[in-house]
C-alpha cells in the first residue's frame, strides 16, 4: 500500500486512476481530491449519493476481558456502558489534556472495541494507546486482560453517503446475489453478540423472503440501523461491518472491508448505485461537505493547542462517570476556567470566502490598521455550494460568540462583515 517515494496509495487507487481522479497528498496518502467537478460531487451527495474511499484512515482493536475497562483509562469518556452494535465520537488527549486525535469507536462485542483514528494521526495514536496499556496492565490494573492490534494496513474503508445510500446498500444485496446478517462475535457466556441472525435473499428493495423468529430480514435491518450504529453484513460474498456513521451531514453509511475485496465491493456498489445518482467523490468534496455540517477537522480546528473545551466537547469528559483516567486531573484543571476562545460559525452575505488562518476583528477599523487587535482567527472557510454564500469556521473570543454578533474578517487587507452562526450551518433536510 506504499508507492517507492513512499506517498501511500489504497487498494482501490488503480480504480480511481481508471476514473480520471486528480490526487492530493493527504497525511501522506496519495487520495482523489475529485474526479471533475468537485461541486457537482458536493451536489450529488445531497441530492442523489457519493462513493468515498477513505482507506487511508486508521482501524486499532481493542480486544480482551478487560477491553472495555482499560478505553475507560485511555480515553475521556465511558466506553464500558457502550452497548454491542453501537459507535461512539470521542477524543484522545494527552497527559496535559490537548487533543492528540478525535477518535470513533465500535463496541463489536463484550470484549472487543474498533477505534477509528485520521490518517495522518494513527501512528501517534497507536503508539499511544500502546504505552497507555502497557501502563495498564503492568500498575493500573495489574495482570488485566487487554490486547491491541493495529488493523490499519489490512483494512479498505469505503463510504455511501446521501439521501439515496440506504436505497444503494439495499440494491446492493440483491447486486450481490444475497445478502446475510448475523453474529460477528460471541459475548462473555459463548451465546451470539447478535441473536437476530438471518440469511435470505434479498431483491432490489431488500425485501428478502427469509426471516428468523423475530421476523427480522436483511433489508429490514439495514432500514432499521440507527445513527451511530453498525451491523455484521455480507454483500456480494464480503463479510464486512456496515456502520450508519459519516462526515457529510447526510444519511449515510460506512464499510469496513479486508483489502483483498475493495475492489469487488466498490464495483458492486458503483452498480448498485446506477439507478440512484452514485458518483465516485473525492476529498474536496469531503471537505465541503463536513464543513457545511460544521464538524471539525484535525489539522484545522482541532490541534495539539485545542482541548476539548475549546470545541464544546468538555461534555463527553467522564467526570461523573468513572474513577480514573488518562489526564483527569489535568482536564479538571483546564475546566475550571472558561477558554478565551470557543469554536463558532460565521457566515457572510458577501462573495469573498475566509480562508484558513485569516484574522478576525471586532470592527472594520481595525483590518489592517496598525495596533489593531484581532478577535479570533479562521480555522476553515470556502464558498458553500449549498446554501450559495460564504461559510467558516473560527476561534473567536469568548465575548462575541452570540449568534448575530457581527465581525470583520481580514482578507487580503481589506474588511469583509461576517456573521456569527449557531451551528451546523446546514441540517439534512433544510436549506
Amino acid at each position: 500500500m506504499s508507492t517507492e517515494n513512499s506517498t501511500r496509495e489504497t487498494p482501490l487507487h488503480g480504480i480511481h486512476a481508471q476514473l480520471g481522479a486528480s490526487f492530493t497528498d493527504f497525511g501522506g496518502w496519495d487520495m482523489p481530491l475529485k474526479y471533475g467537478s468537485e461541486l457537482a460531487e458536493h451536489r450529488a451527495v445531497r441530492e442523489a449519493a457519493g462513493i468515498f474511499d477513505l482507506s487511508h484512515m486508521g482501524e486499532v482493536r481493542i480486544t480482551g476481558s478487560d477491553a472495555a475497562a482499560f478505553l475507560d483509562y485511555a480515553l475521556v469518556a465511558k466506553y464500558s456502558k457502550m452497548k454491542i452494535g453501537k459507535a461512539k465520537y470521542g477524543v484522545l488527549v494527552n497527559e496535559s489534556g490537548y487533543l492528540l486525535d478525535d477518535l470513533i469507536t465500535y463496541r463489536i462485542g463484550d470484549e472487543e472495541f474498533l477505534i477509528v483514528p485520521n490518517a495522518s494521526n494513527t501512528p501517534t495514536v497507536v503508539a499511544t494507546l500502546k504505552q497507555r496499556l502497557q501502563d495498564f496492565v503492568g500498575t493500573q490494573s495489574p495482570g488485566a486482560d487487554a490486547r491491541l492490534s493495529d488493523e490499519s494496513e489490512d483494512t479498505t474503508l469505503i463510504a455511501v453517503q446521501g439521501p439515496n445510500s440506504e436505497a444503494i446498500i439495499l440494491r446492493a444485496l440483491d447486486e450481490g446475489a444475497h445478502g446475510e446478517f448475523g453474529p460477528s462475535t460471541t459475548a462473555a457466556d459463548g451465546s451470539a453478540a447478535n441473536d437476530a441472525a438471518v440469511t435470505g435473499a434479498a431483491d432490489g428493495v431488500g425485501d428478502d423472503s427469509t426471516v428468523n423468529s423475530t421476523g427480522i430480514t436483511v433489508g429490514e435491518a439495514v432500514r432499521e440501523l440507527k445513527y451511530y450504529a453498525w451491523m455484521p453484513l455480507t454483500i456480494a460474498g464480503i463479510d464486512l461491518a456496515l456502520a450508519r456513521t459519516g462526515y457529510t451531514g447526510e444519511d449515510g453509511f460506512e464499510l469496513y472491508i479486508p483489502n483483498i475485496a475493495a475492489e469487488r465491493l466498490w464495483q458492486t456498489l458503483t452498480t448498485a448505485g446506477v439507478d440512484y445518482g452514485l458518483v465516485p467523490c473525492g476529498l474536496a468534496s469531503r471537505d465541503s461537505l463536513r464543513l457545511e455540517a460544521g464538524m471539525p477537522l484535525y489539522g484545522n480546528e482541532l490541534g495539539l493547542e485545542t482541548t476539548p473545551f475549546d470545541v464544546g466537547l468538555g461534555r463527553m469528559i467522564g467526570f461523573k462517570t468513572k474513577e480514573d483516567f488518562v489526564a483527569r486531573e489535568a482536564l479538571a484543571e483546564l475546566g475550571e476556567t472558561e477558554p478565551a476562545r470557543v469554536l463558532v460559525g460565521l457566515t457572510s452575505e458577501g462573495r469573498r470566502a475566509a480562508r484558513a488562518g485569516a484574522s478576525v476583528f471586532a470592527s472594520a477599523d481595525e483590518v489592517g490598521a496598525e495596533g489593531g487587535t484581532a478577535v479570533g482567527t479562521i480555522t476553515s472557510g470556502q464558498p458553500s455550494p449549498t446554501l450559495g454564500h460564504p461559510i467558516a469556521l473560527a476561534f473567536l473570543d469568548r465575548g462575541l460568540v452570540d449568534p448575530g454578533t457581527p465581525v470583520f474578517v481580514d482578507i487580503r487587507g481589506k474588511a469583509h462583515e461576517f456573521t456569527v452562526t449557531q451551528l451546523p450551518f446546514y441540517k439534512r433536510g433544510e436549506k
